[in-house]
């Protein structure tokens, strides 16, 4: 074997270890990726119960409803689409209805949203930008206004 030919075969060998190398690892990364979906799109795309994702939109006017100890029901809205949502623990202190917020869980089988973490909006000016860009592609969504 030239020398040539035996450095050709350790490049190769260095391409099949790093191939194998992307492939363990998306393989590996694949069940914690969780996705974004507004109600819209959870309701167009058929999502199956027991799916992880993240639910994102505006939490309803008049939804907020306290339960038993720290359980709360919410809907979030795409202004199109309304999802209920259920969350036991603290909510954010920013949290409140009208306001953008990203929750994330699973669909039960009965299609409410049963969220395990809640993330609300920092300041007056802020949305989540999966939740603006999911207004703005629907046209439902003005910056300007601060409500």
């Amino acid at each position: 074997m030239t020398r040539k030919q035996r450095r050709m075969g350790v490049i190769g060998i260095g391409f099949v270890l790093l191939a194998a190398a992307v492939a363990l690892i998306s393989f590996a990364l694949e069940d914690t990726i969780v996705f974004f979906y507004g109600p819209t799109e959870v309701v167009e795309k058929k999502i199956s119960p027991g799916t992880r994702f993240r639910l994102g939109g505006l939490v309803e006017e008049g939804s907020v409803k306290r339960g038993e100890s720290k359980t709360v029901k919410f809907a979030v809205t795409d202004l199109n689409t309304s999802m209920p949502v259920v969350y036991v623990g603290i909510l954010p202190d920013l949290f409140r209805e009208g306001q953008g917020v990203v929750t994330e869980g699973v669909l039960n089988q009965r299609g409410v949203f049963e969220a395990d973490s809640v993330l609300a909006k920092h300041d007056e000016n802020y949305m989540p930008a999966e939740v603006a860009d999911a207004l703005k592609k629907q046209g439902k969504w003005n910056p300007e206004d601060k409500t």
